[in-house]
């Protein structure tokens, strides 16, 4: 028993011994980067935030007293901050190892709108570098200035857009707004009906969203617009890249039978993004080679500026043969066309339809591609 103990306290021993040797404390002394190297000092950078456009930020490493690595974060702040509260912070390249950090237009453009420089507005970023080593933080010895020129769009684009109001559909129950349709990066569009009263545009449809009005052609945070021409169908396009929106007036949608060269009826606007003529005998032209049968839609509209014009909606084919059972969804999506001679870019009715009633209706809703389908009564 007393060998046993004497063995014990000797691994004992060797283990505190070797626990003393181990000791080992992390060594976070480092100097600060010296010098920022690139843009120069006071660059001018006309920002175009839809583009792939970028600026490098690069600078002389830092030095850590052990050889080791240390990471960097660029600071930008308002000309006359102090980095205390700095308004934006970015971690380097290489996950922050890197002395370079690449930063697109658009997000130079967020970094601008945050330091109070306005849409089409000239200002000036002030920007460092803070390296760090475990805990020690050290600001680089130098600053230097960036100017920005912002375009007309906002710095920050909404992911979604709702529109919600007294005079929509949908009614002023933000939790039952109407969700626009995402076309292109930053640009949204409805196809709903307005009647008088107020309405806004919201980034939610819950919470408190940021919200959006319009005047003019113009584009601005908060507000409400108000519809005062009674009820009327409208297609209303947001385009945040450029603070713009445009309201066209939808009068009608008429089917185009190319056969007869001329239109058969129109649709009526039933709510929900949807047209409809329901009930209509649909009669093929005997030609000497078989019955013709090729359709296509035209939407009669009136610009904001009062321009009436007309906007061809066909097929993505030129030409198509008679959809089946088995023909995809897509064929009967609608694109815009700019050729609007009498035969191309039609769809054909099914075999079914000739000489039958069918109801016709066009869907334009935001969850899916725009898209018709004829109903064989």
């Amino acid at each position: 028993m007393k060998s046993y103990i004497i063995y014990l306290s000797c691994i004992l021993g060797l283990l505190l011994t070797a626990c003393k040797k181990d000791d080992y404390r992390l060594n976070t002394n480092m100097q600060p980067v010296p010098r920022l190297t690139a843009p120069a000092d006071n660059k001018y950078v006309k920002l175009q935030p839809t583009t792939s456009a970028s600026v490098t930020f690069e600078w002389d490493q830092a030095r850590a007293e052990d050889g080791s690595l240390v990471q960097y974060e660029v600071a930008f702040d308002t000309p006359n901050g102090d980095f205390s509260a700095p308004v934006a912070r970015y971690t380097s390249d290489g996950g922050g190892v890197q002395n370079r950090l690449t930063l697109s237009h658009k997000d130079l453009n967020s970094i601008a709108g945050k330091a109070g420089i306005p849409s089409l507005g000239v200002g000036k970023l002030k920007w460092t570098v803070l390296a760090a080593k475990g805990y020690n933080i050290r600001q680089a010895a130098e600053t230097k200035l960036l100017e920005v020129e912002r375009p007309a769009g906002f710095a920050e684009v909404p992911a979604d857009m709702f529109l919600t109001g007294e005079a929509t559909e949908a009614g002023a129950d933000l939790s039952k707004a109407m969700k626009m349709k995402a076309t292109a990066p930053g640009v949204f569009e409805i196809y709903t009906s307005l009647k008088n009263g107020k309405y806004h545009f919201a980034a939610r449809n819950s919470g408190t969203p940021a919200t959006y009005s319009w005047s003019g052609s113009a584009l601005k945070e908060g507000g409400e617009t108000e519809q005062t021409a009674g009820t009327r169908v409208y297609r209303l396009r947001l385009d945040f890249n450029n603070a713009a929106i445009t309201v066209t007036q939808i009068n009608s949608i008429g089917l185009w039978f190319a056969p007869l060269n001329k239109f058969l009826f129109e649709l009526s606007y039933q709510g929900n993004s949807t047209w409809a003529a329901l009930g209509q005998q649909i009669v093929f032209k005997q030609e000497s080679w078989g019955r013709d049968e090729r359709y296509k839609f035209r939407m009669a509209v009136t610009g904001s500026d009062g321009t009436a014009a007309d906007e061809w909606m066909g097929s993505s084919n030129a030409d198509n043969n008679r959809p089946t059972g088995s023909s995809p969804l897509s064929y009967w999506e609608l694109k815009p066309i700019a050729n609007n001679d009498q035969w191309n870019y039609c769809y054909k009715f099914a075999t079914e339809a000739d000489n039958k009633n069918c109801d016709v209706k066009v869907y334009f809703a935001p969850d899916k591609n725009y898209t018709h389908e004829v109903i064989v009564k």
